[in-house]
């Protein structure tokens, strides 16, 4: 059964940091290219980051620089440490192997919620 949990939001002010946590299940995580997805009040789901199933990251220009990814595979954990946090990172924050979409990617978690103030 697939399941992925997230963990680790909060509210913080600008310039924080915090550190993501999905503990996934169900699948051979350690051969899956895996990411970090964020959902920001009215806006679509968007990628903000992922590792290969090899450790190779890949950022989107808006947190790149202030963000790395990485997995921990005998846990089948994915992490997101977000350093400089800005008030436009608000969001619900959501892992999910690399491609997902909302239309074709049953498994979403509950997410975990980011909110930073200026």
């Amino acid at each position: 059964q697939v399941q992925l949990v997230e963990s680790g939001g909060g509210s913080v002010q600008a310039g924080g940091s915090l550190e993501l946590s999905c503990l996934v299940s169900g699948y051979t995580f350690g051969s899956m290219c895996m990411a970090w997805f964020r959902q920001a009040p009215g806006k679509e789901r968007e990628a903000v980051a992922l590792v290969e199933a090899d450790g190779d990251p890949t950022y989107t220009a808006s947190v790149k620089g202030r963000s790395a990814i990485s997995r921990v595979n005998s846990k089948s954990t994915l992490y997101l440490q977000m350093s400089n946090l800005k008030p436009e990172d608000t969001a619900v924050y959501y892992c999910a192997p690399c491609g997902a979409t909302v239309r074709t990617y049953a498994y979403w978690g509950q997410g975990t919620q980011v909110t930073v103030s200026s």
